[in-house]
């Protein structure tokens, strides 16, 4: 089936351009409800479908809200409702829903399911997280980071986000979107865990004057970084590794001595669910240096221009 449809599924289907538009209206959207209250209900008469084989607090809340205050609506679907590649294929749910709806969004393990979805929907599919990416988070931790550093929309060129922990779905989006937006992008990780060379390669490949570092040593990547980034250590589906996990990312915990490495300016983020004690400490996740609740309450507003944009047009 070719369908001339726009999904977001990926950082890296979009140009720069494209990216900054979703912000653009990100911003807007939001200084308007700030400011008025509310703003306009673009998605009046918009529909969107969202389909949950994991759980989430902030994906859940901020489609939803997101979809009411641009005046549309949204249908939650649960695992045990749907039964996505199992009760029903992937195929003939999306085409049920692509007559229904106005939109599909999914949060899913496997990241060939949401491909599988774009080959037969007639409507924007959108990627609420995978194994492989997750391009709404990073939209919002964007957005975080150019109110610190831009003091609203702005340009990012040049800042350097640190990245303490694995090389995950959330590490690789957020270096497809540092090559994009002209950032500079640091890993630091235990053997094992880096991003692969491939997905390096892909990005530079497409980002030749990006800066693209993975190292082993937190303190080295925390050194000249604008921004410090954690996420859990044990993510859904990997419990069975969970003890083995949490001795080897030990050393890369973000407490007050590592954070102590980088400069004074530097925020920190996580995009939650935070295990406390874990892979943050309660100083620093609570600290004069964390935005990782403004980074949290910024997915709404990223979804907003997302969601605005790819169905309100």
């Amino acid at each position: 089936m070719s369908i001339d449809v726009e999904h977001f599924i990926s950082i890296r289907d979009h140009t720069t351009a494209r990216l900054e538009r979703f912000l653009e209206v990100a911003f807007l959207l939001r200084n308007q409800r700030q400011m008025r209250g509310e703003h306009a209900q673009s998605l009046r008469g918009k529909t969107l479908a969202m389909l949950f084989e994991k759980p989430s607090l902030r994906t859940r809340v901020s489609f939803e809200q997101a979809m009411n205050e641009l005046g549309g609506h949204a249908i939650v679907l649960s695992q045990n409702e749907v039964g996505l590649g199992k009760r029903e294929s992937v195929a003939d749910v999306t085409r049920v829903l692509d007559g229904m709806v106005h939109g599909i969004a999914a949060r899913v393990y496997d990241h060939a399911t949401l491909v599988e979805m774009t080959e037969y929907s007639c409507v924007p599919v959108i990627n609420m997280l995978s194994d492989d990416s997750h391009p709404c988070q990073a939209l919002a931790d964007v957005m975080t980071m150019m109110d610190e550093f831009c003091n609203g929309l702005g340009s990012l060129s040049g800042r350097t986000l640190a990245f303490v922990g694995d090389g995950n779905n959330v590490a690789r989006s957020l270096a497809m979107i540092c090559g994009k937006l002209g950032m500079n992008f640091i890993l630091a990780s235990p053997p094992g865990y880096q991003l692969e060379s491939t997905f390096v390669d892909e990005v530079m490949s497409e980002n030749p004057t990006m800066n693209f570092e993975q190292t082993h040593d937190a303190s080295v990547a925390v050194k000249y970084a604008d921004a410090i980034y954690a996420d859990t250590f044990v993510s859904m589906g990997q419990e069975d590794e969970k003890e083995a996990r949490l001795t080897t990312f030990a050393p890369y915990q973000l407490n007050e001595a590592l954070i102590g490495q980088a400069p004074d300016h530097a925020i920190v983020l996580h995009c939650l669910p935070a295990y406390r004690g874990v892979e943050i400490t309660d100083g620093v996740m609570d600290g004069p240096q964390s935005r990782v609740f403004a980074q949290a309450h910024n997915r709404l507003h990223a979804q907003k221009g997302m969601l605005a944009t790819l169905l309100g047009g």
